[in-house]
């Protein structure tokens, strides 16, 4: 059994934008982080998780 928090499958918030950069607007990923996400280890998609919470992510209303 895994120590990980218990998370939903994705930070998708389906506020998508990359517009100004190559992070997401809306889930604070990105770019290489949302293509690859279903992919990633349970432990990368983790420490990405702690990162954008930590930046006020994910956001309804960007």
């Amino acid at each position: 059994m895994s120590d990980l928090p218990i998370r939903p499958d994705t930070p998708c918030v389906a506020v998508c934008s990359t517009t100004f950069d190559e992070i997401c607007r809306g889930c604070g990923r990105s770019v290489w982080e949302v293509a690859h996400w279903v992919a990633m280890s349970a432990e990368a998609k983790e420490a990405v998780w702690q990162r954008i919470l930590a930046q006020g992510y994910p956001r309804r209303n960007t």
